[in-house]
């Protein structure tokens, strides 16, 4: 009789140990200059899983989101010093490669401010988190820090600080104008080649050839308009795009004059 009780047990706690979800937390490390993470897996299921959350009292679908690696749930340790800031809890999550082997996520955050972003991703053969944060002294940053932004078909800009490559997950650290703090300025366009992003700052177009780091600040003439629809005019009206001697494209100042093609800021 013991031994069918021994038994019983036995099989009680291995059905329970089963029934427990795998989990692991990794505290994100920093990005190191510009990384590409289009690593690529042989294996027959895709190696991430994007699950809905569930409210846990109703079980009603939330707008949040659970990050599986193969059959491990991923959770992110914020602060390396406190272990109390482990979450699995994320507002957003999209592949970034074809081989959909790498993650760009947000956490869920309802402290009203731009949640922090990561990368999550297969390299090699280990999971990477790696943080998508550079610390910022700039006295506009709260306008300017507003998490992840999908730029068409190019990629994702983060911050003002990262650009991310759509299908090869290619990251990008965006050159800053001051060493110290994000660009202080209004992303407004993205030259044809999808390879120039330009900033409307108080003074300037800052520009920047991500890929190359080369920049060009084209200075102001007048004061731009405020509201897009008559800022996207006076763009179009007044600047066009140019590649200089290295083949890089730039907006600059051109005669007002001049006929532009409206294909050119699209």
């Amino acid at each position: 009789m013991k031994n069918i009780f021994y038994a019983l047990g036995l099989s009680l706690l291995l059905f329970s140990c089963k029934q427990q979800e795998t989990t692991a937390t990794y505290t994100p490390r920093v990005l190191t200059a510009n990384e590409k993470f289009n690593e690529s897996y042989d294996g027959k299921d895709s190696i991430f899983t994007i699950l809905l959350k569930k409210d846990e009292n109703t079980s009603e679908i939330k707008e949040e989101f659970n990050v599986k690696f193969k059959d491990t749930l991923v959770k992110i340790q914020i602060n390396k010093a406190d272990p109390n800031s482990i979450t699995d809890k994320f507002a957003s999550t999209q592949f970034i490669n074809t081989q959909k082997t790498a993650l760009l996520v947000q956490l869920a955050d309802n402290s009203g401010l731009a949640a922090p972003s990561y990368v999550i991703a297969l390299k090699n053969g280990k999971l990477n988190v790696v943080s998508l944060y550079r610390p910022s002294t700039g006295k506009e940053d709260p306008k300017y820090t507003t998490g992840i932004n999908k730029l068409g078909r190019a990629g994702y800009l983060v911050n003002n600080d990262f650009f991310i490559t759509n299908v090869n997950a290619n990251v990008h650290l965006i050159k800053r104008q001051n060493p110290e703090e994000r660009i202080q300025g209004e992303f407004i366009l993205n030259s044809p080649d999808k390879s120039t992003l330009v900033f409307l700052t108080p003074s300037s177009l800052y520009q920047v050839h991500y890929s190359s780091d080369e920049i060009f600040n084209e200075k102001l003439a007048k004061p731009a308009p405020q509201t897009d629809l008559e800022l996207t005019d006076w763009v179009k009206n007044n600047y066009s795009w140019a590649k200089n001697k290295k083949g890089i494209t730039f907006l600059k100042f051109s005669d007002s004059n001049r006929i532009v093609d409206i294909k050119e800021f699209q």
